[in-house]
């Protein structure tokens, strides 16, 4: 495995821009990924591999695959989900969808065999069926709970018997992503794409009750707006749910509600969106990403609006390491990291160079480059790479027309000489919020500092932990660089 390059150029794999390495899982003595959107799934034992082009789910040729990491392990079985054209149709750089399946496989790593459990479809040209977003084991139910978030019918949260392949719908609001939590799993409820997440539900897997949880405030004090889910994961007995802005971190039923953490807020698509979150070291490592889905075409007023939001790239993606009260960058990428795991002292990534795009934008091959990266585990305690964020103001600054405009969320742990530079149109005022993800959570503090016309040079090695910045007027002319070293 170590001695393969695996670098996938575009290829046949019909559907919008670019799918990636999803679904990393390093479970007895196998490595399996999914390639999308070629739709092949891939399982590397002791050098040997074999890959699988999806059509117990349909006739091929097929594309998709997964673009969530629907994954998880149980017994001698890797179960892998997501969806799949099978097979594609392809036309005036369009997809039909009527031949688009969610599906769950179970991968037999003792006998080198792989199952179609469960497949659906709505057989609809445009609309399609709940993608299969996430698989959680039910070690008590011995069943897997599938959450489903993408789509256009049955969306919620679905209970997989995983012999028979009988599924059975225990929750139907969109629910993208869930993590265990002692003897329960929580979920993040709403709509990506639209306003991200608006609730919390947590399923009590020994009485089967259902109890709501609203996200509560941010830590620096600021409006946060489109909490868009990527990822979630659990440690110290609390759900971490990472969403475009931060993350929120509680636990009701330990009396702590979910708080906001603002992290690498720029008011861009800068998020942690198509990407999972592993525990390593009794920690969290996950990544927020520079470029995921995009509006590759302008078009009306507020098709080039989402274009400028989505195509404008602050900084590289990162990949960070949650150890509270800590937050750490270990790494520094490109347009975006699909899939993380661990194996045999190795951190593994999926990486893309290119981004999902949009519904009217569809070509008929994958159009990123798609690499796996191997680290070593010691980046964890080793120091943080250099990175940079450059940031056009007039983003904080519309974001005030919506109650908003406190950004940044800057990690700061491991850096000895980090500033952030301000190119400002007119005098102003900036106010740095200084925090970090203490659990229970505590409030920022604050310090205001006078800004001229200009150049200015703030010295953060003065902070510690996490900075947020607020401008106390709005700048539509100016920037904001944050250099960390």
């Amino acid at each position: 495995m170590l001695l393969r390059n695996y670098r996938f150029s575009p290829r046949y794999g019909p559907e919008w821009g670019s799918g990636g390495v999803f679904g990393l899982r390093y479970h007895n003595g196998v490595l399996y990924f999914t390639l999308a959107f070629e739709a092949e799934a891939h399982f590397i034992r002791d050098g040997e591999e074999k890959t699988y082009d999806f059509t117990l789910v349909g006739d091929g040729p097929t594309s998709g695959g997964d673009t969530y990491n629907a994954v998880t392990a149980v017994d001698e079985y890797i179960y892998f989900g997501g969806w799949v054209h099978a097979p594609a149709v392809y036309k005036n750089r369009t997809i039909s969808f009527v031949n688009k399946y969610s599906h769950v496989h179970a991968y037999d790593t003792e006998n080198d065999t792989v199952r179609l459990l469960w497949k659906e479809s709505i057989y609809h040209e445009t609309d399609w069926t709940g993608e299969v977003s996430d698989i959680i084991y039910d070690p008590y139910g011995d069943r897997l709970l599938l959450a489903r978030e993408d789509g256009h019918a049955n969306l919620g949260v679905y209970a997989l018997d995983r012999r028979t392949g009988k599924a059975e719908a225990l929750m139907h609001e969109p629910a993208l992503k869930g993590t265990p939590v002692h003897d329960s799993v929580f979920f993040g409820v709403g709509n990506n794409f639209v306003g991200g997440v608006r609730e919390f539900r947590a399923l009590d897997l020994i009485t089967g009750k259902w109890e709501t949880f609203e996200p509560g405030e941010s830590v620096d004090g600021g409006p946060y707006i489109r909490p868009e889910l990527g990822a979630m994961a659990s440690a110290y007995n609390r759900a971490f749910a990472f969403v475009r802005g931060g993350l929120f971190v509680g636990n009701p039923f330990m009396g702590e509600d979910f708080t906001f953490f603002r992290l690498f807020d720029f008011y861009t698509f800068y998020a942690p969106f198509r990407v999972n979150a592993v525990n390593v070291g009794g920690g969290i490592l996950t990544a927020f990403n520079a470029h995921h889905d995009a509006v590759y075409m302008s078009g009306n007023e507020e098709v080039a609006v989402n274009s400028r939001i989505t195509n404008t790239i602050v900084g590289p993606s990162v990949l960070v390491y949650i150890a509270p009260p800590m937050v750490k960058i270990v790494g520094a990428f490109g347009a975006r990291i699909t899939s993380i795991e661990k194996a045999e002292g190795k951190i593994l990534l999926g990486t893309n160079s290119a981004p999902n795009t949009g519904e009217t934008e569809a070509t008929p091959f994958d159009t990123g480059v798609r690499d796996i990266v191997l680290l070593d585990e010691k980046i964890l305690q080793e120091r943080p790479p250099a990175v940079s964020f450059s940031l056009p103001l007039s983003l904080p600054s519309r974001a005030r027309n919506f109650g908003a405009g406190t950004f940044g969320g800057i990690p700061l742990d491991g850096y000895r000489e980090p500033r952030a530079v301000f190119y400002l149109s007119s005098d102003n005022r900036v106010t740095v919020y200084e925090y970090d993800l203490s659990l229970p959570p505590t409030k920022a503090q604050a310090e205001t500092f006078e800004l001229k016309r200009g150049k200015n040079v703030l010295d953060l090695s003065y902070f510690s932990g996490i900075v947020s910045f607020e401008l106390e007027k709005e700048d539509m002319k100016g920037k904001a660089r944050i250099d960390l070293r």
